[in-house]
């Protein structure tokens, strides 16, 4: 999670991509709980490759290890590199059973990994695949071939970024042969080239599929992501019961958090208000507020907005960034 997220400024000038909240919890902090779930052992280590991200983000992460029973650790990217060059950055953590995973995609799944295999590229079937990776699979069911954004038709088997890896020693070997002989693709190192190494060597990778494959590289994908998952967790009411109402309605399914004040309003559905907010004599649908923001005489819909923002007096759809005043 060490990029620095351009694709979802402003958002990302203030807090790294995958610490934005979506249905009340970090994009991270989401992923990581779900993948513990699919796991069949426990998780005993959980290994967050960053940039600069600052002691307080960093403490944040350690948190969400601790909160799942495992030790949370630290290790940098300085330099973007490729995706083996950012996992090698955690070496120390490569042993073993491994799951790598790419902090700015969720996933629903029900199923466990199944450990006896050498390896799982986790897959989702998808429309265009021009601007993924992609594998192809035999009839027995095992990958024959990774191809990166190919531009004619090879498969519809996107790589979403959560690979599982029997020998995360052996992994590591083949990530650093990479380095060693300056292999590149398109200037970087590249995790596909270590697991067409490591298929050509005897390693059988199989292909586990997801239910559903949840993007949060810009906006409006983020927004739709931030919309599936209070679907998925509507059995248990995430609206918080310090929120104060007056004449205001909220159309579940929200994430409404602590102290939040409504009055006049309606609130609903598929938003997340994070802690403080005030809304006044608006409708907000399908959008994020983060923190401490106020909304007032406003129509908003499929929106972002940040932590400590002011917006009022105006309907439509936008990304507003922390401590913007928009009045």
């Amino acid at each position: 999670m060490a990029g620095m997220g351009k694709r979802m400024r402003p958002h990302t000038l203030t807090v790294p991509k995958p610490l934005i909240p979506v249905a009340g919890k970090p994009i991270v902090q989401w992923l990581v709980e779900d993948i513990t779930k699919v796991c069949s052992e426990k998780v005993e280590e959980i290994a967050f490759v960053i940039g600069d991200f600052g002691a307080e983000v960093e403490k944040q992460l350690v948190g969400i290890a601790e909160k799942l029973g495992a030790k949370g650790t630290i290790h940098y990217q300085d330099e973007p590199l490729g995706t083996a060059h950012a996992i090698l950055c955690a070496q120390s953590a490569l042993k073993g059973k491994v799951i790598v995973a790419f902090a700015d995609t969720l996933f629903r799944a029900d199923f466990k990994i199944d450990d006896k295999q050498d390896g799982v590229i986790w897959v989702n079937k998808i429309e265009d695949p021009r601007m993924f990776g992609v594998v192809k699979v035999n009839g027995e069911g095992v990958i024959t071939d990774f191809v990166e954004k190919p531009q004619e038709f090879v498969s519809d088997l996107a790589i979403i970024g959560i690979y599982y890896f029997k020998d995360g020693e052996y992994l590591r070997k083949e990530m650093q042969h990479l380095i060693d002989n300056n292999i590149k693709e398109k200037g970087e190192y590249q995790l596909t080239n270590a697991l067409e190494n490591m298929k050509s060597k005897g390693t059988r990778f199989v292909p586990g599929k997801v239910d559903e494959w949840l993007d949060c590289g810009n906006k409006d994908a983020t927004v739709y992501t931030n919309k599936r998952v209070l679907e998925m967790n509507s059995a248990t009411s995430m609206i918080a019961k310090s929120v104060k109402k007056e004449n205001a309605l909220i159309i579940e399914p929200c994430f409404i958090g602590e102290n939040v004040v409504l009055k006049n309003c309606i609130v609903g559905p598929h938003v997340s208000l994070g802690e403080g907010c005030k809304v006044e004599a608006s409708v907000i649908s399908n959008s994020i507020v983060q923190t401490n923001s106020k909304i007032k005489n406003s129509v908003i819909d499929n929106s972002m907005i940040g932590n400590y923002a002011d917006y009022s007096n105006s309907p439509e759809q936008l990304s507003l960034s922390d401590y913007s005043t928009h009045q």
